[in-house]
């Protein structure tokens, strides 16, 4: 790719300055002509669009804008008024600038024509120039025109030129960066691409420092296109240091653009069939599948899980439900999902082991793990274990996103695993509901009491039993809303039972001196009718308010 950049840079090179009124006077055929510039000096680097001759003061309603006015008529050197309201219509036409000779009829330079000029010219912006010779005008427009005609030739070409760059890349299905790469090559300047968030996603500093390019970023007023589909823009490619004026520039981060919204087009397409196939067979797993071992192991090799190991059924969960804000919160979500499978398969390789995932509902993915054979879970940690720790490990540091993961046994069998991707999903969802999160996966057997109480939810025994001994704490915190004033006594309960009944402790936890957790603590026990010295009472009350955490 570097060879490319290189043609592409020696490509702009060749490319032929603008023609401007400056370089229209440096033509031999005005040299030889001695031209002063009477006026509009400063716009004499304006760019000339044509050339034309012209004799009649009705020249200004025919321009369309760039063009460079020749003449040598008398009848724009009789007078000053009629002269400067001319020379002030072809302005407000867009000519670039107005040529003029002022030589009599014995071919000698005419000071009275020039001293006239000089007076209709005061004030004006215009280039007015003044010829003391006679010049071929022919001549002139030829070479003129032979300048612009050049120039053009090698807009076309330097155009087909990047048409053909990022053509080529489409078709090699070249990456973001890739495209990057090469529109900082073709512009000689730093190119960023950013999401719609302004974070960026890919760039390329050119012959800058990327701390001089990033640096204070997003910049404001920059050179720049949007990316993604119309209705569905995703990012922005920009050029901070480009030339705002710059055709080129333009066009070729017009091109660079549509790469890149090809690219990711295509990209998705492929995550999006990828993904739709594991949801299915994710899917058929969880609802006990008719497969036999052979098809599930083809289907799921064919994405990329390894067909010999020990398969881990896991859950990772990030929200309790469906966003049910914007299409902005809903797409974050889709996102941030998105990106968990990515990273999550990326972990699993970066261990020599290999992942799936689907979506088991908003804000839940559950999916499968597949460790070499021969690493067994032994009592003292197998090999399984120790992969799954720095798998999850490097989920948590390479996504921003809280989450808490759930996995079940090492099975030889991957249907066996399959059956157990609900229990690693219900595990994840009790791992939410906790304080206390000490490592980076969780089984079953790792949250005990409220395990087993999760797993009892919505056994209405259990919300009976939770109801009688909560009594009238519950009511207090579904009850109407008011301005709170400290801690609920369901609040002050928890904190007692989690600090195994010490005042201190509770005391320190809530925010409150001893005394007032003393006096709580009296009026929890007369509310609920029994005695938190007592041991039983507590658990029973712990069970009680572990499964109301569980609900919320």
């Amino acid at each position: 790719m570097e060879s490319q950049i290189t043609r592409s840079e020696s490509r702009a090179d060749a490319v032929p300055a603008p023609v401007t009124v400056r370089s229209i006077l440096h033509l031999d055929e005005i040299r030889g002509a001695r031209p002063q510039v009477l006026s509009g000096s400063a716009r004499l680097g304006d760019p000339v669009r044509w050339v034309h001759i012209a004799e009649t003061d009705e020249v200004p309603s025919l321009l369309e804008g760039g063009e460079l006015i020749l003449s040598s008529g008398t009848r724009f050197r009789r007078s000053v008024t009629r002269t400067r309201d001319f020379l002030t219509r072809l302005d407000a036409a867009g000519a670039a600038g107005f040529i003029i000779e002022i030589v009599d009829e014995s071919g000698q330079t005419s000071e009275a024509d020039r001293a006239l000029l000089v007076e209709a010219v005061a004030g004006l912006e215009l280039p007015v120039i003044v010829l003391a010779a006679r010049a071929r005008y022919v001549r002139v427009t030829q070479a003129a025109h032979r300048l612009l005609i050049g120039e053009q030739l090698a807009r076309v070409e330097r155009a087909r030129h990047v048409h053909d760059v990022f053509t080529d890349l489409s078709l090699r299905g070249a990456d973001e960066q890739l495209i990057v790469d090469t529109t900082a090559g073709l512009l000689g300047s730093g190119v960023v691409l950013e999401d719609a968030t302004h974070r960026v996603l890919a760039f390329n500093a050119a012959d800058d420092s990327p701390r001089t390019l990033l640096d204070g970023w997003p910049r404001t007023g920059s050179r720049q296109v949007a990316v993604g589909m119309r209705g569905r823009r995703w990012g922005r490619l920009v050029a901070p240091f480009a030339d705002p004026d710059d055709d080129h520039a333009g066009e070729v981060l017009e091109r660079a653009g549509q790469a890149i919204t090809l690219v990711r087009m295509s990209t998705q397409n492929e995550r999006d069939a990828h993904q739709r196939a594991a949801d299915a067979l994710i899917h058929e797993l969880l609802s006990g599948t008719d497969l036999s071992e052979d098809d599930a192991l083809v289907r799921a090799r064919n994405l990329g899980l390894a067909d010999t190991g020990l398969f881990t059924p896991i859950a990772i969960r990030t929200a309790a439900e469906a966003p049910a804000g914007s299409d902005a919160e809903i797409t974050t979500a889709q996102l941030t999902e998105q990106a968990l499978r990515r990273e999550l398969v990326a972990a699993a390789e970066a261990e020599g082991a290999s992942a799936i995932a689907g979506g088991r509902r908003a804000g839940m993915l559950v999916g499968l793990v597949c460790v070499g054979r021969g690493a067994g879970r032994r009592e003292d940690g197998g090999e399984v274990d120790r992969v799954l720790t720095r798998m999850f490990e490097r989920l948590a540091d390479a996504v921003s996103v809280e989450h808490t993961v759930g996995a079940g046994g090492a099975h030889d069998s991957l249907l066996d695993a399959g059956r157990e991707l609900e229990q690693a999903a219900q595990v994840a969802d009790i791992v939410a509901t906790m304080s206390v999160r000490s490592r980076p996966f969780h089984r079953f057997a790792d949250v005990r009491l409220r395990g087993l109480v999760a797993v009892l939810r919505d056994d209405p025994r259990m919300r009976t039993f939770a109801e009688a001994e909560l009594g009238e704490l519950l009511a207090d915190e579904t009850g109407g809303a008011g301005v709170r004033r400290g801690p609920t006594d369901l609040e002050v309960l928890e904190a007692l039972l989690q600090e195994g009944g010490a005042k201190t402790g509770a005391a320190r936890a809530l925010g409150l001196s001893r005394p007032a957790v003393y006096a709580r603590t009296q009026r929890l026990e007369e509310r609920l009718g029994v005695s938190l010295e007592d041991a039983e009472s507590r658990t029973a009350l712990h069970t009680a308010l572990l499964w109301w955490r569980t609900t919320r």
